[in-house]
């Protein structure tokens, strides 16, 4: 593994964790939308995220394809969570009986996906400033 992978690796976790971010971002900013585009409630996303894989051109005609480390969003689907039914039968998207569909979101682990998702934004920052710092000493000693 070479110097440079520490960038590569650290910059590919940023890249996932504020992918992340976004998506908690809309799901606690729909948690009350009732009527989506697709008809019924907001579905709440996930992001699935998986190994990032080397898919250049130069790795197919070389036919040696290099170890590539870091992580990459995978894709970014809707949740499976029933809806939450609330009995208000004055609501616009009220059912024959009195009960709306809410999405089935819950503002409080969202908020604890969304500080992990920061924590490790931090901590891949950290790498990265961590990497620079030890080069900057590296071209230090080379100096004297």
């Amino acid at each position: 593994m070479g110097f440079f992978a520490v960038f590569d690796i650290s910059g590919s976790g940023m890249e996932v964790q504020k992918t992340r971010l976004d998506t908690v971002a809309l799901n606690l900013a729909n948690a009350n939308t009732t009527r989506a585009a697709s008809g019924g409630p907001y579905q709440p996303l996930q992001v699935i995220v998986g190994q990032r894989t080397d898919n250049r051109f130069e790795s197919y005609v070389s036919g040696m394809q290099r170890q590539y480390w870091g992580a990459e969003v995978v894709d970014i689907q809707p949740g499976s969570a029933e809806p939450r039914m609330v009995h208000d039968p004055k609501h616009p998207d009220a059912n024959c009986e009195g009960f709306v569909a809410y999405p089935n979101i819950n503002p409080v682990s969202e908020m604890v996906e969304l500080m992990e998702a920061t924590r490790a934004y931090e901590a891949n920052v950290r790498a990265v400033n961590a990497a620079k710092t030890m080069a900057l000493r590296a071209l230090d000693l080379g100096e004297r």
